[in-house]
């Protein structure tokens, strides 16, 4: 006991109790949405009948170069199951489940969730390609050694968040200085909020303030993102006062869009920086066990290790975003918008019931749930929930490279009817039988004026570009062909 009594001054730190309960607790309720995002959606996109089917990934690439549960059983029921079980623990702990137990069984929850989410993103190939799928698994491994109510927060944990806090935003400012120039002009929020992947309620709004507010927005992002972040390693107040800065810009970026639970998982890693002492004093906690203090310090250590390739990345004039270095996912660079698009295409898909393709035959357009698609239709607020298949049709838009080896299949399960897809959607034209054909055509978006929508009523307004996918059927329809 007494050898502990010395460890405690620097490896706990009291004051932060409040903060540890807040993050904790906001990032069981991440890993929630994250596994109700699997339990609904994973087995329409990588199911056994799945447009990018993850029975055919795990054949191909080795566990070690991708390991998950899913290398021992990936059938429907199983990873059905498992995203469901992460849904109630995750439920559990946001509950409070992880404080009512002893440390070291509150450590395996937490490592069981990363454990299960890890599984889902390494067969999870291009629909679980996304920055934030990396940012939630380091978080969430960092979220194993932060303790539960017996213990202190130890202080080597909080650091190593606020390092990954200091890569997220300091990583995302750099890729923005050093790619579009518009970021330096001041002028990309000029397109942004318009052009961005999936806009929200409010980004209509955000799109026609004064330009010179928009300089603002870009000028204050460059100062939150490229100067804030070292704050985040000042003694108290400062490291605080930087975590709520940072906390006030992702609130801001929650407003004008949805970008899934990115924004929210930055505001709970800056809850490791704030100092909530002045509200709740230092109370005493009970002493941390030696083999806590000993498995903190070599997770500390292997993290040191691993920083090499990202803070190298940072360095680097060819500096990378989104990358992990390592198939566990731990410490990888993040970034977004090196450079921002000044047109918004959109991808409509549209079906008709006639056998027969005519200048005079009418189709019928399928509305996805988040994406744009009617002109009257209000864009809806999705984040933190992530709509896997809308914001890999924004990518499609951008290039056809984008659709290679789930766009046909995605097109096919429209002429089947299938349930599982078409429970992605928000509104299928063709609920009693399947059509005949179905089409893709490419449309330029934009805002409407306000003057415009005084006039229409509309949000959006389209003008065709040019047809993506001409008709096709299913093979054995009359005057049809599979899409291939």
């Amino acid at each position: 006991m007494a050898a502990m009594e010395w460890f405690t001054p620097w490896f706990s730190v009291p004051g932060y109790e409040l903060s540890r309960l807040v993050l904790q607790r906001a990032m069981a309720a991440v890993y929630l949405v994250a596994f109700f995002s699997a339990a609904t959606q994973f087995r329409a996109l990588l199911g056994e009948r799945g447009l990018v089917p993850a029975t055919a990934f795990v054949r191909r690439v080795p566990f070690r170069a991708s390991p998950s549960l899913f290398h021992w059983r990936c059938d429907d029921r199983f990873t059905g199951a498992c995203a469901w079980a992460g849904v109630v623990l995750a439920a559990a702990v946001l509950a409070g489940a992880a404080d009512a137990v002893p440390l070291w069984a509150s450590m395996v929850m937490w490592a069981l969730l990363w454990l299960l989410y890890l599984s889902f993103v390494n067969v999870g190939q291009i629909f679980y390609s996304f920055g934030w799928e990396s940012l939630l698994l380091e978080a969430g491994f960092l979220t194993i050694f932060l303790g539960n109510a017996e213990t202190d927060p130890p202080v080597l944990t909080l650091w190593l968040m606020r390092w990954l806090l200091f890569r997220v935003e300091f990583g995302a400012g750099l890729i923005k200085w050093r790619g579009d120039e518009c970021w330096r002009k001041l002028t990309c929020l000029y397109y942004h909020h318009e052009t961005q992947p999936m806009p929200g309620p409010l980004s209509w709004f955000f799109h026609h303030l004064p330009k010179r507010m928009h300089r603002v927005e870009v000028a204050a992002n460059h100062v939150a993102q490229l100067i804030v972040p070292f704050g985040l390693f000042c003694p108290q107040p400062v490291a605080t006062i930087a975590a709520a800065l940072i906390i006030i810009t992702q609130l801001w970026l929650v407003m004008s869009g949805n970008f899934s639970w990115l924004n929210w998982l930055t505001i709970v890693l800056a809850f490791a920086a704030v100092d909530t002492s002045p509200l709740t004093g230092t109370p005493a906690s009970d002493t941390a066990p030696l083999w806590f203090v000993v498995v903190v310090c070599l997770m500390t250590a292997l993290i040191a290790v691993l920083s090499y390739w990202p803070a190298r990345n940072l360095l680097s004039r060819t500096q990378q975003m989104n990358r992990s270095f390592n198939a566990l996912h731990l410490v990888n660079t993040y970034g977004a918008f090196g450079s921002v698009t000044r047109v918004r295409q959109e991808i409509v898909i549209e079906g008709t019931d006639e056998e027969e393709i005519t200048p005079e035959t009418v189709w019928r357009e399928y509305e996805f749930k988040g994406k744009p698609g009617g002109v009257y239709r209000l864009p809806r607020q999705f984040a933190p929930y992530h709509l896997r298949l809308d914001w890999q049709m924004w990518f499609a838009a951008l290039s056809p490279a984008y659709t290679r080896g789930w766009f046909e299949p995605f097109l096919s399960k429209l002429l089947e009817n299938d349930p599982v897809t078409l429970r992605l959607l928000h509104a299928n034209p063709f609920p009693q039988q399947p059509p005949a054909h179905v089409r893709a055509l490419l449309y330029r978006y934009r805002f409407t004026t306000r003057e415009e929508r005084r006039e229409t009523g509309a949000w959006w307004h389209r003008t065709l570009v040019r047809e993506f996918v001409p008709p096709v059927a299913l093979s054995g329809q009359r005057g049809g062909r599979r899409p291939r």
